[in-house]
């Protein structure tokens, strides 16, 4: 399983958006100069997003002898971190002049890009073992 560079792209892809759980989205600067900060998992969507996105992930890590499903479930996984990723793009481009956004807030890019590579792995080696059975002779039934 963890030699395959595909599992080693689904499972970076997937540490990045754990790590969401625990980091800071952005930092409010108030009047009087005082610090808050907004983490992914108070706002709604951004943890509706997350929570659906890391699943996807995960379960496309462990379904490694299922490779179309993992595929399918990996591309899906991809489409809705890329909805995560255009939901914070929209707050950071709505958001007041007050608001700084954590480094943190191109991590679904990263992983939506991860999960590209791993996809075109998994795509090649269906394509390989394809190749492969075309030419083992049909088993008989006896």
């Amino acid at each position: 399983m963890w030699q395959r560079v595909q599992t080693l792209y689904l499972a970076a892809a997937t540490a990045l958006l754990v790590s969401l759980f625990f980091c800071d989205a952005a930092r409010v600067i108030g009047p009087g100069g005082e610090v808050q900060s907004i983490c992914y998992t108070e706002k709604l969507p951004y943890m509706v997003l997350l929570c659906v996105g890391t699943a996807g992930l995960a379960l496309a890590l462990f379904s490694f002898r299922h490779r179309m499903f993992q595929l399918r479930v990996a591309a899906a996984a991809m489409v809705v971190t890329l909805g995560l990723q255009g939901w914070i793009a929209w707050d950071y481009f709505t958001a007041d002049d007050a608001i700084v956004f954590s480094y943190t807030a191109v991590f679904p890019l990263i992983a939506a890009i991860l999960t590209v590579l791993a996809i075109r792995g998994i795509y090649a080696d269906e394509l390989m073992v394809r190749s492969a059975s075309r030419l083992r002779p049909a088993k008989r039934k006896r």
